[in-house]
């Protein structure tokens, strides 16, 4: 399988990445931690690869590179040791029509009516759309009529159903494994009932019962639906108060925050109308989906001989990249594009364990590639330097001959840019330069490490490239702004 002859991407006279545009789509639809915006993908895909070609993600995180190669009629082959990003990818690439999922949700609507009436029911006739709790004493009570919120006076015994609501154990739901990491707000005590309240907790319950009656891609979209929605569902959403004060106009009005970051608490929150949240996550799928049903479903393959041989295109596994790199052949693969954890800047699976407890998967901890603040959990930067060392040599391994490999990467310390000393070490493989990346949206998850670089920079590094393919490359990616030649500063102040 080695390749003689250079060839890169038909689309190779383009100068320069699309500046991002927002997460929309189907990219808007879920919010996994750290994706990247879908037009870096695109800029590189159809840059270093021709049609039919394989790509390869060991870290396919929020699955839109897949539904990018899936678009651009490349083979692609994604792991991932989050149960949450597989099945979130096979619904990109296995889409339900979105008027079979609209007749599905329909369904489900009229089968809860009478329980959405009944948990969140006022004596107006009207349900309750935000219960404003301080410090779990119940402060407003909101309704919707049309696109607004009204405030409304409970009655009595709304406020007896209200905050007297029964204790629930959920029959569906999994209890969570937290640890003790701080900077998540997390403690290996919290249950379901920490985050969720009874009404909540009930809902899901039943959204889980409803989805199992329909076909596997329905079922799914029905599950990602629910993840999506969930933790606008919890204890989790902060109330916004006092805005204007940095421009000395400060508003009383309180507004509706979102679950930002792990599991804070906040001592003012808001409780959702759980059905509104799961509904408003529905359409936004709908709507996303409404856009590409005229796309193929990707065929996936069972193994990975069966990706490279028959007319599959698209291979996913759930498991450690390490150990399934090695079922890869060698010089098998035109581009490695990959997104792996920045050392310590995002706990993935402590994050996603949320979701995955909602869909009964265990995650593999011992395996993550990451730098835990959660000590009982050992991820110290050595581990995860020599882990990634590894991966990253499987990576030159699988490529073809003037493949390339392009790590999007971030680090606060230098330490924690030891792992690419494998890169640097190689024979194989050239370093030609990196480029900045610009993120679609801001983020608290992303931002809010003291010291981290400005950007996600892509390095970009090509196998065995002979001289007419090295200079065809630099050539070109030299002319994107902010082109470096070496590392950016790795420790910055």
């Amino acid at each position: 399988m080695r390749q003689e002859t250079f060839q890169f991407g038909e689309f190779f006279e383009t100068k320069k990445p699309q500046p991002p545009k927002g997460y929309q789509g189907l990219s808007g639809f879920h919010k996994y931690w750290g994706k990247k915006p879908i037009e870096a993908y695109e800029f590189l895909i159809t840059h270093l690869t021709n049609k039919n070609d394989v790509v390869l993600e060991p870290f396919l995180g929020s699955g839109l590179v897949a539904r990018k190669c899936l678009d651009l009629n490349r083979k692609f082959i994604g792991f991932d040791i989050n149960p949450l990003s597989i099945e979130l990818t096979k619904l990109y690439l296995l889409p339900p029509k979105q008027n079979e999922l609209r007749k599905a949700l329909s369904e489900i609507h009229s089968s809860l009516k009478d329980e959405i009436n009944s948990l969140y029911g006022l004596s107006n006739g009207k349900n309750a759309s935000h219960y404003l709790w301080d410090q779990e004493k119940l402060s407003k009570v909101w309704i919707k009529e049309g696109n607004k919120r009204l405030e409304i006076e409970p009655t009595k015994q709304d406020l007896k159903n209200i905050i007297h609501s029964k204790p629930y154990e959920s029959t569906q739901i999994r209890q969570p494994n937290f640890f003790d990491n701080s900077r998540i707000n997390a403690k290996s005590s919290l249950k379901l009932s920490d985050l969720f309240s009874p009404r909540a907790l009930r809902l899901i319950d039943l959204l889980l019962e409803l989805s199992s009656q329909y076909d596997d891609n329905m079922n799914r979209a029905i599950r990602m639906i629910l993840t999506a929605s969930v933790g606008q569902m919890s204890k989790m959403v902060f109330a916004v108060s006092k805005r204007g004060k940095t421009k000395g106009v400060v508003t009383d009005k309180i507004e509706v925050g979102s679950w930002v970051i792990g599991y804070w608490r906040p001592a003012i929150y808001f409780e959702v109308n759980a059905w509104n949240c799961f509904e408003n996550k529905a359409n936004k799928l709908i709507k996303a989906l409404n856009d590409i049903d005229d796309l193929p479903s990707s065929q996936l393959a069972q193994s990975i001989p069966q990706l490279f041989h028959d007319d599959c295109n698209s291979f996913l596994q759930c498991g450690d990249s390490e150990k399934w790199l090695l079922k890869i052949p060698s010089q098998s693969i035109k581009l490695v594009l990959t997104d792996p954890p920045h050392g310590d800047r995002i706990p993935y699976l402590e994050l996603s364990e949320l979701w995955n407890c909602l869909l009964g998967y265990q995650a593999d901890y011992h395996n993550e590639l990451v730098v835990s603040n959660a000590k009982e959990r050992g991820k110290t930067i050595e581990k995860y330097n020599q882990k990634l060392a590894q991966i990253l040599a499987e990576s030159i391994r699988v490529l073809v001959d003037n493949g390339v490999l392009a790590v999007m990467f971030n680090a606060r310390k230098k330490a924690h840019w030891d792992s690419l000393h494998t890169l640097d070490e190689s024979e194989e493989v050239l370093y030609v330069g990196c480029y900045p990346m610009e993120y679609s949206a801001g983020s608290v998850v992303q931002d809010n490490r003291i010291g981290g670089l400005k950007y996600d920079y892509v390095l970009i590094y090509i196998k065995n490239a002979h001289k007419k393919a090295r200079q065809e490359i630099v050539n070109h990616f030299c002319e994107i702004p902010g082109w470096l030649s070496e590392y950016p500063n790795k420790e910055p102040s």
